[in-house]
């Protein structure tokens, strides 16, 4: 069951996606072709806000927005693997985003995420990382 901060979320990004997209990208030509229903039914998550958006650069992506109050260490791993679900299940890179709103000042943010397992190396992945606090 969604919590209400993440249908909070939901709705502000939904009153001015285009804004929004554009923000969070630093890129004035991105268009928003919807906001998708991103619920991962295989692991009974719903991410915060999934845009399809487009650029004459890139041409078709996603914007994976996960907000959260405050930084918590599992972040990274976290905003990965939905990345990586959302690439599978739409085939399309995915721009991922991680929102504090509150900055705790003794807690570093990392800005990637690699976990190497027996020979194996995850990708790094470099998610946009927007403090809306001090």
């Amino acid at each position: 069951m969604a919590q209400p901060a993440d249908i909070s979320s939901k709705r502000i990004i939904g009153l001015e996606p285009v804004q929004w997209a554009q923000w969070i990208t630093g890129s004035s030509n991105i268009t928003v072709k919807e906001v998708v229903n991103s619920e991962f039914q295989w692991v009974s998550r719903d991410s915060d806000v999934l845009i399809k958006a487009s650029n004459p650069q890139h041409g078709d992506f996603f914007i994976l927005n996960e907000l959260q109050l405050r930084y918590k260490a599992k972040m990274p791993r976290r905003v990965r693997a939905y990345t990586g679900l959302a690439e599978e299940k739409y085939e399309l890179p995915v721009y991922p985003v991680l929102i504090n709103f509150i900055k705790d000042s003794n807690t570093s943010i990392p800005t990637k995420f690699k976990s190497k397992f027996m020979g194996l190396v995850a990708p790094d992945r470099l998610p946009s990382n927007k403090s809306m606090g001090s």
